[in-house]
Formats: C-alpha cells, structure tokens, sequence
C-alpha cells in the first residue's frame, strides 16, 4: 500500500525503503538511516512519474537492469548542500600553517573529496593562488555525482553563495553575472582552469598519480557505517605522502579509528 507524498504520487513502503537502504549501500557505502522515506520520495518520486512506473518496487527493476539510471539515483541520493568557506577554522590552517610549510617544494597537491558542487575545492583554490601565487599547485575535487560534477566544473552559483567569501578573494576570482546571467556568481577562468574535477566512487578501487599533501573529507563519515569509514579513510590515507594533512567535518572523529594518525587540532590529522 502506497500513499501520496509528492510528485509521483508514491512513498516506498518499509520493504521498499529497505531494498532502496541496499541499493545506495552496494553503489555508495552510504548508511540511509531509518524515517527517510519521506526525503527518498522527494527525491526519486519524479522519476517514477518520468519513467511512468507505478511504484518504487517497479523503479526497484528498472534499476536492476539499467545502468545509467542507477548512476542518476545515486546522485540524487547523496548531492549534498555545501558553501564556499565552510568550517572557517581549516582554511584558516591551510593558509597560516600548512601553506607556509609546504614553501620549499616544488609542488603542492590537494585533494577535496566528495566536494558536491565544489565550493570546497575553489575555495582552497583561491587560498593558493593568493599565498603560492604562480608557484605550482593542484586542486583536485572529486564526487560520486558526475551531474553534480558537471555544475561545479561550469564554477556558476547562485550569488547568495557568496556571503562566506572573504571580500578580498571576492574581488579578486569572482564575477557578478549581468544580463541574462544576473543573480549568479562566476568563478574567474583562471581559477578555474587550476582546479580539476573526477567522478571518484570513494569505497572503490582508487587509482594512480603522484601523492597528495592534504586530503579533505569533510561531512561525508557522518553517512557511513564504522566498517565502511575504517574502509574509506584507509583507502584514502594510501594517497598521503607522510607528513601530509588530513582533514574531517568537525562533528566527525577519527580517534580510536584509524591507526598512524596524530591529532593536530580539532579535526585535522597529520600523517605519521
């Protein structure tokens, strides 16, 4: 039995919800807690009513056999809401300890994982261009999410977003839309072009290149299982040279969890 809940008309039932609960774990690793249905709906509902499926048992087939459809309901169940500047406090770090510390090398390469739309990545883009100006850096920022992938390579946002910018990077990477484009922010091409964006399923296989010196992973453990965070930090923790940094949301934790780690400060690792 089904009840109307949004566009398609449908909520899934308890047996749905949890065949659903599987699917995103096996694709993404992701833990979809209890009393989410009404989010999931919202969510999945317009594409029952696009593919003119009847209930989410139906959608439950469709995706059993289609393979596009199952990357689109991935990223609609895990595209979350971030900000440019988010956490002050570390990109604080970044600029007055990690920065200065990585002066004598040659290069310095970040990685920002599961960055969504990507204000994350640009926003320590634009920490680095203003203190290592053009000496050689790398952004890296990666998502599960290719379509969302896609909005943060265009680097357009809504001008609302703009509030956590500091003034000076403001004016100096960012354009106010005009015309047609009005009530939307632009990243400078320049920024851009130094920040690159790859579709990364992070309880996957990942793959080669050289070493990164940070690796931010903020707010994305809050939706994993204890196994599966121990999984994904290790996995990650590969790609840090010693010495290097690596940073979580400030509700998450990693003491107790992950060996060859030292606390920093609060949510920043360093390596051993």
């Amino acid at each position: 039995m089904t009840k109307p809940a949004n566009s398609s008309g449908v909520t899934p039932t308890l047996q749905e919800y949890q065949r659903l609960q599987q699917f995103l774990f096996s694709q993404a690793g992701i833990t979809l807690g209890p009393g989410k249905q009404a989010m999931l709906a919202g969510r999945l509902g317009k594409r029952l009513r696009a593919l003119n499926l009847p209930s989410f048992s139906a959608y439950l087939q469709h995706l059993s056999r289609d393979t596009a459809e199952r990357q689109l309901a991935v990223d609609l169940l895990t595209t979350n809401e971030t900000y440019f500047f988010r956490e002050p406090k570390h990109f604080a770090f970044l600029s007055e300890v990690a920065i200065p510390e990585f002066h004598s090398q040659q290069k310095v390469r970040i990685w920002s994982a599961a960055c969504s739309s990507g204000e994350e990545p640009y926003s320590i883009a634009m920490v680095l261009a203003e203190r290592r100006g053009q000496r050689p850096w790398e952004v890296l920022g990666s998502d599960i999410s290719q379509s969302i992938l896609q909005s943060a390579r265009s680097g357009q946002y809504p001008l609302a977003r703009a509030e956590k910018i500091p003034r000076p990077y403001l004016q100096r990477f960012c354009l106010k839309g005009i015309g047609a484009r009005e009530g939307t922010l632009q990243i400078d091409a320049a920024l851009r072009q130094r920040v690159q964006f790859q579709q990364i399923n992070l309880i996957t296989a990942l793959g080669g290149g050289d070493d990164f010196d940070m690796i931010w992973l903020r707010n994305v453990l809050i939706y994993f299982d204890t196994e599966t965070k121990v999984a994904v930090c290790q996995k990650l923790l590969q790609k840090l040279r010693p010495g290097g940094y690596f940073l979580v949301g400030h509700s998450e934790s990693l003491q107790g969890m992950i060996g060859g780690l030292d606390m920093v400060q609060a949510a920043i690792y360093r390596k051993r």
